[in-house]
């Protein structure tokens, strides 16, 4: 009788612990969503007045009077652009090596190292070394592509760390099924493993590109501050090796030097679009590559 007394006391205070646990979770998680939600709010309410179509579709001019960020968009875009292109391969495919091929020592180990060094890196450290480097020592000067350059190394580490971590989720069973039925190590990765690690490929390729979409420290020593927009798309490529402002540069500068607080809002709200249709155009393609989600 005792004992049983015992038992639904302790079970009491286990059910009561738990509830408490439990709201403090719910607690913790709501407020989370309650403060972006609050943040996204006043962004929105202090730079939609800034919105229009000129505001977009221009740049900014004292001798025509329009205040714009079209350059800026255009720049912003180049940016991701170049620096995923060389990014995603090369880190997608140093995680393979060092998941699938590498054997676990010292040298595993050293890169493992160096690559969590690197992702702890201050970026106007990485600002610094592409100025010298890319824009001095290789003569590219204050460019799209300098920063671009700079900008591999800084998404590089979390591109191969985010990979590494999707491809050892992928179930051994997989690679036991595939070779089993004849499959060659490199047709296995092509065919089962990247296809079911493309969630966790696809989380790190949005992370970098948030990065790059936020970032301004490395870019204002590399790329410059300029905002002239490209009058023909043939003139995009020459773009590359001359100065383009991003639009955080241009938040930056409209929030501090020029004290123009209505249009670094309106920069704000930008980027919080094109970041938001960035991550769903992303996850809408991997899903295509998911075979998990296959019928």
């Amino acid at each position: 009788m005792n004992s049983e007394k015992t038992q639904g006391l302790c079970t009491r205070k286990t059910r009561i612990s738990d509830g408490i646990m439990y709201g403090l979770i719910y607690l913790c998680a709501g407020a989370s969503v309650v403060l972006l939600a609050a943040i996204i709010f006043y962004i929105i309410k202090r730079g939609i007045g800034s919105l229009s179509i000129q505001f977009l579709t221009t740049v900014t001019s004292m001798l025509q009077g329009t205040v714009g960020i079209a350059g800026n968009i255009v720049n912003t875009l180049l940016i991701i652009l170049i620096t995923m292109i060389i990014a995603t391969p090369i880190g997608v495919c140093a995680a393979i090596y060092l998941n699938e091929y590498a054997k676990p020592g010292k040298l595993v180990s050293t890169i493992e190292f160096a690559t969590e060094t690197l992702s702890g890196i201050p970026s106007i450290i990485f600002g610094l070394f592409g100025m010298t480097f890319f824009g001095e020592t290789l003569g590219f000067g204050y460019s799209i592509l300098t920063g671009s350059l700079t900008l591999i190394l800084m998404v590089l580490p979390l591109i191969t760390r985010n990979t590494q971590e999707a491809l050892k989720t992928c179930p051994a069973s997989y690679r036991s099924g595939a070779f089993g039925l004849g499959a060659g190590k490199w047709h296995m990765i092509r065919t089962i493993l990247l296809p079911s690690s493309m969630p966790g490929i696809i989380t790190g390729v949005i992370l970098a590109i948030g990065r790059i979409v936020g970032e301004s420290a490395a870019l204002l020593f590399t790329a410059g501050s300029a905002k002239a927009l490209p009058k023909t798309l043939s003139a995009l490529f020459p773009k590359i090796f001359q100065s383009g402002g991003t639009l955080t540069i241009q938040l930056y500068l409209s929030a501090t030097s020029e004290g123009d607080f209505d249009t670094a809002f309106g920069i704000a709200v930008v980027l919080l679009v094109i970041v938001l249709l960035i991550n769903l155009g992303t996850k809408k393609l991997a899903s295509k590559f998911d075979v998990t989600r296959r019928k």
